[in-house]
């Protein structure tokens, strides 16, 4: 077997050496080096030597390129066999014929090779990396089809991939490799690459593989371009090349991040981020892998890609160890960890984003976490976090700059709310601990970090978050801690060293009074200290400390600013708190024991420390001890908690009297250490200590402290009742007022000391008598001193019942007088007062009668002088009236006293202060029943019984029986004093038998004020029914609520009252007549009457009775009537009516706030489960309001559409799923109503209605009464004229925005229907958005600055940034083909009668969107739009034109050939048939924009596109040429490509050089002339043949602008050397053409013309021209010489000056090219001597002539290079001979001509030196003419200062020399 196997061998060995051609050798191999290499596999080693053997030999044949290997074979081999000597050897030779195979034959090899290469990779990585590199190649040589293209949806299938789904996994992961690949030499591993990975790519230490400059290296980055590339094409998944496109999204190399950000738009959201195998490589990209041999971390730029999409991952959180390690390696410092694992430095931009988002992925795996992940690794990420903050120097940042603090700011900022968001997470870890460590540091760094204002901002944030952690209850321990870390806060001042090693920058003031109130429970009486703490800067302080410190001080605004425990509602009561309130003997002790700040027992008059704080501290404590004695009562806890208190305690005669009980008590029980006690102290200190900021708050409280105190608790204070002088006396109204109050009663004690009291009260009578001489603040002593006698009178008078009253006798009636002296004399309105309050207490307590009146005083006088006085609104006053009324013996009849002072009071009706009302039903209360008034609790301020009253029987019925009967009066003032008195009889005397009885009569009496439209009325009637039902009996309760009811749902108005003449109808001024108003009965009735109209009467009552409806229930709810439906909902009249409901719950939405708050309050009051309420009666409720959206009043209306708004939010869907077309049809029936009111309502509703259908449509909830039936009523509305073509702004705002919710949240399946007319429509309205001006402005833009265009430019911007062309995009996302094809008529219809610049442009760029992103649906439909696009872009406007221009490209793409072909026929017919210059313009646009976005189709249709833009591209009108230039440069090769289709260019050219457009015309020669210069200069036969027809076409004809380019390219066409211009035919039409050309007299083109003449003559030598050229250019020179105004030419310019023609430069340039002609033209070649002599004698002549009289430049350089080139042809004509005679004299005189360069530039004195150098080399056998040229040398020289010159003429000496 092995030798035959030697044998075959050998035979095949012989074969290949024996072949003589590479040929031969390339057939040999094809067939046998395959199988000879499957030998290598044979168990015989001879056999393998042997095959080895022929490799080596075969190495030796192949190095010659042209061998072709057999390289699919062999790869197919490799694939096929896993022998890896086979395989070594198979990958050998297909690396070596690879390179040799045409592109076409290497593209066959691509599904070879990835078939299988994931399993190629397991067998041996080693030969798959060649392998890898190998198909690396393949995609550099790849034309990738168009994304979205049939190719392209089918290039996955022709690779193989579908079926083999890990061979694509594998391509695209290592594609994802070499993107993060750089080679590095110095390093084996690199960020997101192994060793192992490393070596893969580099192909196993191959050092060349990337190095482009050795045969077979690649360019790395050109090769990664390709590779991304292709896995952008449809062969891979968005799932498999999600990871490479994140990759290549993070390249700092645009061209692949722009290929990555594509592919990661479509891939992210094809991959689920809640999937392991997802993640794992995202966290180990990022982290990079352990061991020497594993990966680096990723860079940066790709790390903070990562983690924006970790932030998006919830699963992400429990990858804790990762986590932990991400934060640690993202924020360390250290140079030595950058160089370990590629860790980012301290600055720069990259860390600043990197650490970003590190933050901001940690507060996401705070907020994601669940509890236990989040436990484990919080403890770890705040430690990193702290060593990141304090690594940077802590409190104080160090050595930084200026921009590094910046950065630093915002990083260290995030740093530590991230620790907030941690700690708050692992509470039990990181904060509550025993010391609170974490918590004092964040403290600490609030009061003392440095580093700027962002960064305590982001501290306060910290704190913030860590606040929640406190919610529940704390240890003992931890509550300690916590006390004392706020106390040391709260006392921290800015400035000071704590010795910690940081000073103070920053209070931390509200950060502890927030916590203290966050933290801490309100009965934790250090937290309220440090409220109080707070509040002891006073107006120092910063506002915020002092609000959040008064909210501490309020249970109130704790329970809201705590909502973690349920129970802390307003209306609870404190029994039933889950807190209790602060024990007061704690807080006492605190705040007034010993050693405390506010010592209760320092000296009274002493200064107070932190005085601003103290009142506060009073207050609070006397509302704690009231809350302590009413602990039992139902007190509420609402937000005016304190006054609620006081009111309470003031007017409730039970809650007063347990108060008094509870003090009484604690009195007896503690004595002098008793709470009340030590308040009465502390008041009494605040109330006179020598500070008086706090006197207000303290004598206010020291007041109703001494008031509800027994005596034995007043003992205290009594003995100091001298101190309270000064604050009697005080300049503050308050002080004064309270301060003697508090006089009065420690005065009356029994145990006040009589000295001290007798004295002072001495003092104070001084002080009254010298009231009339008074002046200032004199007066003010006199108030205090006044009222401070009165009240200790007559508290004395109530304390003893006026027994042992002998000593005081002769002063009181020397007070009276004193008193009625005031009231009669003084001007003084604080005397006044003070003398009216004086009497009123003096009265009440007994001392001031009617009887001692009428006795000693004129009682009479009193009574008027108060009166008086009561009537300016002076409450006093009334007061007093009432209570020397309860002093009066029971006798009303006519003329006595007390029924004066009865009349009196029921006179002040014309007082309209509804206040003094009350205080005169207060008055009648206390003189009809006395003492027995509950108006009296809180005037009896002594510890004493009430005091008798005289009498009373019959006052109490009278007074009643009054005001009944003045509740029916029609004077407005008398009717509402009268409700307001019989409420307060009601209030104050119901409790007596003869209120109770006549109850039922003070309830009719309400009921009619329930009608007025005065809303007191309305609110006094509400408050009085509220009492009637709460004192009566449960049959009046039935009845009351049956009449209510009634009145509230009935038609008509029960409770209006009687009408009479003076009824007040209308408020006044509310209907003007021109002279006044109407307002009453009778002024209907004389309106009437005068116009003669009677029905005016009921047409304006029945005004008025709406009027009442509308008013009496505004009255409703008012005070207590709440109480009545609360209480009868329950077992009453509304538990079996439940009718009411409907129309209450409408009505709850009316638009008169005085309505809706009434029926808010009925509604909270009768509704106890408002939410199973309305599901019981929602049917009913609905139905009602859909009954009366459509109403005749406008209020039922608006009412009804905001009820139904509240209704559809507040409930299920399915609730109201069978109303919703009702409800919608309805609602565009309002939005048109007549009431402006009504329509914003109505508009309202539909947005609601719009947010609802969003919100079922995103959830995908498609079947409740069918999405689409609803969009069929939303969409047409919101795109009628009621909608976004409103004239109004805010509907077309809100159509807009509810049309793109629609869009937004709807299903594709829900919205594909409405797609066809929305589009059409939305496209249509795009201009209606736009500024109604704009045109008007764009007309008129020169005036504004700016351009017509700039304005455009603006325009469309906003076109293309507008949410509507958003939301028309969404729309075509979801298009299908059944959609697209009813779309195309809309859209079509849209684009032609659309106006304006943004449904014009939107037009277009939906063709665009449609072209590129919905290529597959919309291909049918190219053809059609493309014919209607290149319509639209004749439009006038240049942007719209543009724009349809660019629509036009795109479409190409999908078109057919001939579609597109008809675009170009189309726009070839614009070009060359138009006579308009914008029609070139717009087809130039179109051309361009196919070759710019349709490129492939543009270029496989080049031959019949191309042409036509080369010959466009030469328009001598620049802005039609621009766009075919830049068409041509975009798409040809280079100016070779022009020799491809020079037939089609000349033949086009041809066509249109006879045109009679001169425009066309002379594009056509122009055409010509380019395509020549394009040659090269090289025309061959076959192209001259083509050029020459039309090139003696183009130069034909008389001369215009630009013609002498057309020359030019002649002179080219000649100068190229081919057939056509050696045939003698053609050499003479040149000729010909030449000298005719010359002979031109246009002066601008004669310049020309000369110079191809110039350039003519020099190339045929074999010609004599000399003649010609001379009858050309002497008379030219001639007439140049003598002057441009002898010349017989065209001129250009006009009449201009003959010196200024004649400078003109093209003059000088004919003058130039003649001479040069003339000179050239001599041809030595043939002529005789004599001949020649004469020729050049001739020119000599003009030469000299010229140089004499023209000094120019230019004409001396053009000479003295004709005469160089004249002297070369003269060189080789007389080579070798004899100089003749007479040549030798006229070269003498050339000589000459040399000479006339001496005062010319430098460049022409070198040009005169070279032609001096040839004359040189012919002066060997002429003496005279080296002589000549000998002494032009010497002179030159004498002076010449130019080196280079020098040199020159050295040369012309060395040639002399030589010859």
């Amino acid at each position: 077997m092995e030798a035959k196997e030697l044998d075959l061998v050998g035979k095949v060995e012989l074969r290949i050496a024996l072949t003589a051609s590479d040929a031969k050798l390339e057939s040999i191999l094809n067939t046998y080096l395959p199988p000879v290499l499957l030998k290598l596999a044979s168990d015989h080693v001879s056999v393998r030597n042997k095959v080895i053997a022929i490799c080596q030999h075969v190495n030796t044949r192949i190095k010659a390129p042209s061998i072709i290997l057999p390289v699919a074979a062999l790869l197919k081999q490799y694939k096929e066999n896993a022998n890896p000597l086979i395989r070594h050897f198979d990958i050998l030779y297909i690396q070596q014929g690879l390179p040799r195979l045409s592109v076409s034959e290497r593209l066959k090899l691509l599904p070879t090779v990835v078939s299988g290469i994931n399993k190629n990779f397991e067998e041996s990585a080693r030969h798959t990396s060649s392998l890898f590199n190998m198909l690396l190649k393949l995609t550099n040589s790849m034309d990738l089809p168009p994304r979205g293209s049939a190719e392209d949806l089918t290039l996955r299938n022709t690779l193989g991939l579908d079926e083999n789904t890990e061979d694509a996994c594998f391509i695209a992961s290592w594609i994802g490799k070499l993107i993060l690949y750089s080679p590095n030499p110095s390093s084996k591993r690199l960020p997101g690459l192994t060793t192992e990975e490393c070596k893969f790519l580099q192909l196993y230490d191959k050092t060349d593989t990337w190095l482009p400059a050795i045969p077979g290296g690649m360019n790395i980055v050109d090769t990664k371009v390709a590779a991304v590339r292709f896995l952008a094409s449809g062969a891979f998944s968005d799932t498999e090349r999600f990871l490479p496109a994140l990759f290549a999204a993070a390249d700092p190399n645009s061209r692949l991040s722009d290929i990555g950000d594509d592919m990661m738009k479509r891939a992210v959201s094809a991959v689920s981020l809640e999937d392991d195998l997802v993640l794992a490589p995202l966290f180990r990209s990022y982290l990079g892998t352990r061991g020497t041999d594993g990966s680096l971390p990723a860079r940066v730029n790709l790390q903070v890609r990562l983690l924006a999409l970790l932030c998006k991952s919830k699963r992400a959180t429990l990858y804790t160890s990762e986590n932990t390690q991400i934060v640690q390696e993202g924020l360390t410092s250290s140079p030595q960890a950058h160089v370990i694992s590629s860790r980012v430095a301290d600055q720069g931009l990259e860390a600043l984003k990197l650490r970003t988002q590190i933050f901001a992925y940690v507060n996401w795996l705070a907020r994601m976490s669940d509890a236990a992940s989040i436990d484990s690794v919080a403890p770890n990420l705040v430690s990193h976090l702290k060593d990141y903050i304090e690594g940077q120097g802590w409190p104080a940042c160090h050595g930084q700059t200026s921009g590094q603090r910046n950065e630093l700011a915002s990083l260290r900022s995030l740093a530590y709310e991230c620790i907030g968001v941690l700690a708050k997470c692992s509470a039990e870890k990181l904060i509550l601990d025993e010391d609170l460590h974490l918590l004092r540091w964040l403290f600490d760094s609030l009061a003392a970090d440095t580093v700027g204002k962002e960064v305590t901002l982001g501290i306060e944030q910290a704190l913030s978050s860590v606040l929640g952690a406190f919610g529940g209850n704390l240890s003992p321990d931890i509550a300690e801690s916590l006390e004392r870390l706020l106390l040391h806060n709260i006392q921290r001042q800015i400035g000071a060293d704590e010795g910690a090693g940081f000073a103070i920058v920053r209070s931390t003031r509200f950060a502890a009074v927030r916590y203290a109130n966050r933290c801490l429970p309100f009965q934790n009486v250090t937290a309220r200290w440090i409220n109080i703490l707070a509040l002891g800067q006073g107006a120092n302080e910063r506002k915020e400390i002092l609000e959040e410190a008064r909210k501490g001080l309020d249970p109130y605004w704790h329970q809201i600013l705590n909502p973690i425990k349920p129970e802390f509602r307003g209306g609870e009561t404190l029994e039933k708190l889950s807190y209790q309130l602060p024990r007061l003997m704690d807080l006492l002790e605190l705040l007034f024991g010993k050693g405390s700040v506010w010592n209760s027992m320092r000296s009274p008059k002493s200064a107070l420390p932190m005085a601003n704080a103290y009142g506060v501290a009073v207050t609070f404590c006397c509302n704690i001890l009231y809350s302590e004695c009413l602990s039992h009562a139902q007190l509420s806890i609402n937000d005016d908690w304190d006054r609620h208190l006081s009111t309470i305690i003031r007017n409730d005669e039970k809650s007063r009297k347990t108060v008094r009980d509870r003090l009484h008590a604690m009195a007896k029980d503690f004595g002098a250490y008793s709470a009340p006690e030590t308040l009465l102290r502390v008041a009494f200190n605040g109330t006179v200590a020598a500070d008086s900021s706090n006197a207000i708050s303290c004598s206010t409280s020291l007041l109703q402290l001494c008031s509800l105190s027994a005596d034995a608790s007043l003992r205290g204070i009594v003995p100091n009742i001298t101190l309270l002088r000064d604050s009697i006396l005080s300049s503050d109204k308050t002080v004064r007022e309270a301060s003697s109050h508090v006089f009065g009663i420690l005065g009356s004690h029994s145990d006040c000391p009589p000295n001290q009291l007798r004295n002072i009260l001495k003092e104070f009578d001084e002080i009254c008598k010298g009231w009339r001489q008074a002046v200032g603040y004199t007066y003010l002593q006199i108030h205090g001193a006044m009222l401070a006698t009165a009240y200790y009178r007559s508290r004395r008078a109530l304390r003893t019942q006026m027994t042992d009253w002998a000593d005081e006798a002769t002063k009181v009636e020397g007070s009276v007088e004193l008193h009625l002296e005031i009231l009669n004399d003084a001007q003084d309105k604080t005397l006044l007062d003070a003398a009216t309050v004086c009497v009123n207490e003096l009265s009440m307590s007994g001392i001031i009668s009617t009887s001692i009146l009428a006795s000693k005083h004129d009682a009479a006088n009193l009574t008027e002088s108060l009166t008086k006085s009561a009537r300016k609104g002076n409450e006093n006053a009334v007061k007093a009236l009432g209570s020397i009324g309860m002093q009066s013996v029971e006798d009303i009849g006519e003329g006595t006293t007390f029924r004066k002072i009865l009349e009196a009071m029921f006179d002040l009706h014309e007082v309209r202060e509804p206040t003094v009302q009350f205080t005169v039903g207060e008055a009648l209360s206390c003189a009809a029943v006395g003492w027995e008034s509950k108006a009296m609790i809180a005037v009896l301020d002594v510890d004493t019984p009430s005091p008798a009253t005289p009498p009373r029987s019959i006052t109490l019925p009278w007074i009643l029986d009054r005001t009944l009967e003045n509740c029916n009066t029609t004077k407005p003032a008398l009717r509402q004093a009268s409700a307001i008195w019989l409420l307060c009889l009601v209030e104050y005397c119901s409790h007596l038998s003869i209120v109770q009885g006549r109850l039922r009569e003070c309830q009719v009496a309400f009921k009619g004020f329930l009608a007025d439209r005065d809303s007191l009325n309305q609110e006094t009637a509400s408050r009085g029914l509220s009492l009637v039902y709460e004192r009566g009996d449960r049959e009046l309760k039935n009845d009351l609520v049956r009449d209510l009811v009634s009145s509230f749902t009935g038609s008509s108005v029960n409770m209006s009252g009687t009408i009479s003449a003076e009824t007040q109808l209308f408020e006044p001024g509310a209907l003007p007549t021109g002279d006044g108003s109407i307002s009453t009965y009778k002024d209907i009735m004389s309106l009437a009457a005068e116009v003669g109209n009677p029905s005016l009467v009921y047409k304006f009552m029945s005004l008025a009775a709406n009027n009442a409806i509308w008013s009496s229930r505004a009255a409703f709810g008012r005070f207590g009537l709440s109480n009545i439906f609360s209480d009868s909902s329950v077992d009453g009249y509304l538990a079996q009516n439940p009718k009411l409901y409907p129309a209450l719950f409408r009505y709850r939405f009316d638009p008169n706030t005085n309505v809706r708050n009434s029926m808010n309050e009925i509604w909270t009051a009768l509704v106890r489960e408002p939410t199973a309420t309305i599901d019981q009666h929602f049917d009913s409720i609905m139905g009602d309001l859909l009954k009366n959206i459509l109403g005749k009043e406008w209020r039922q209306r608006q009412a009804c559409c905001a009820a139904i708004s509240d209704l559809v939010q507040s409930r299920p869907a399915v609730k109201y799923e069978k109303y919703i077309g009702e409800i919608w049809t309805l609602t565009f029936k309002v939005c048109d109503d007549i009431k402006d009111s009504v329509r914003t309502a109505a508009m309202a509703l539909a947005r609601v209605l719009v947010g609802v259908l969003t919100r079922g449509l995103e959830a995908g909830d498609s079947s409740t009464q069918s999405a689409g039936a609803m969009l069929e009523h939303v969409l047409p509305f919101l795109l009628s004229p009621s909608g976004l073509e409103s004239p109004a702004q805010d509907v077309q705002s809100f159509s807009l925005s509810a049309i793109l919710q629609i869009i937004k949240k709807s299903d594709k399946a829900v919205l594909r229907p409405f797609i066809p007319n929305l589009v059409g429509r939305l496209v249509l309205l795009l201009s209606s958005l736009e500024p109604e001006g704009i045109e008007y402005i764009r007309l008129r833009a020169e005036q504004y600055g700016v351009t017509g265009q700039q304005i455009d430019d603006a325009r469309l911007s906003g076109v293309r940034g507008s949410p509507m062309l958003e939301a028309i995009e969404r729309c075509l996302d979801f298009l299908d083909e059944v959609s697209m094809q009813k779309l195309r008529k809309p859209l079509e219809d849209a684009i032609i009668t659309g106006l304006g610049l943004p449904t014009r442009v939107g037009g277009s760029r939906i063709l665009v969107s449609l072209s590129t992103r919905h290529n597959l649906i919309f291909k049918p439909h190219a053809n059609h739009f493309l014919r209607l696009a290149r319509k639209q872009v004749l439009d006038r406007n240049e942007t719209i034109s543009a724009s349809y221009s660019a629509a036009c490209g795109y479409l190409a793409r999908l078109a057919s050939d001939d579609g597109i072909l008809e675009v170009v026929g189309y726009c070839r017919k614009l070009y060359l048939d138009s006579d308009d210059e914008r029609h070139r313009v717009v087809a130039g646009e179109i051309v361009l924009a196919l070759s710019k976005y349709a490129t492939d189709r543009f270029n496989a249709l080049a031959t019949d596109i191309l042409p036509f833009v080369f010959l466009a591209k030469q328009d001598s009108y620049e802005r039609a040429k621009i766009p075919f230039q830049d068409t041509w440069n975009e798409s040809a090769g280079g100016s070779r490509t022009v020799l491809l289709y020079m037939q089609e260019i000349v033949q086009l050219a041809m066509q249109y050089l006879d045109s009679p457009r001169w425009a066309l015309k002379h594009t056509a020669a122009f055409t010509v002339a380019e395509a020549i210069n394009s040659t090269g200069g090289e025309i061959s036969d076959v192209i001259a043949q083509i050029i020459w027809p039309a090139l003696d076409k183009a130069v034909d004809g008389k001369t215009w602008e630009g013609k002498e380019k057309i020359l030019q390219a002649f002179i080219r066409f000649v100068r190229a050397d081919n057939t056509i211009t050696r045939n003698e035919t053609t050499k003479a039409r040149i000729q010909t053409i030449i000298l005719r050309e010359s002979k031109r007299k246009n002066a601008a083109y004669c310049q020309h013309a000369l110079r191809c003449l110039s350039e003519y003559v020099e190339l045929r030598d074999s010609i004599h021209l000399a003649t010609e050229v001379y009858e050309i250019a002497a008379p030219i020179i001639k007439e140049l010489l003598v002057g441009p105004e002898a010349m017989d030419y065209d001129m250009q310019s006009g009449d201009l000056p003959s010196k200024t023609m004649y400078e003109h430069h093209y003059l000088k340039d004919t003058l130039a090219n003649a001479q040069a002609a003339l000179l050239r033209s001599i041809n030595p070649l043939g002529l005789t001597n004599q001949d020649l002599s004469t020729q050049m004698s001739r020119a000599l002549g003009l030469t000299m002539k010229t140089l004499s009289e023209n000094g120019g430049r230019n004409v001396h350089n053009a000479i003295y290079e004709a005469e160089k080139s004249l002297f070369q042809k003269l060189e080789k004509t007389l080579k070798g001979q004899h100089l003749p005679e007479v040549l030798e004299a006229v070269l003498v005189e050339y000589v000459r001509t040399l000479c006339k360069s001496m005062d010319q530039v430098e460049q022409t004195r070198i040009k005169a030196a070279e032609a001096a150098i040839m004359l040189a080399s012919l002066s060997g056998s002429s003496q005279h003419v080296q002589t000549a040229l000998i002494d032009w040398i010497s002179s030159a020289k004498t002076d010449e200062r130019s080196v280079q010159v020098q040199q020159s003429l050295d040369l012309v000496r060395g040639a002399i020399t030589d010859v």
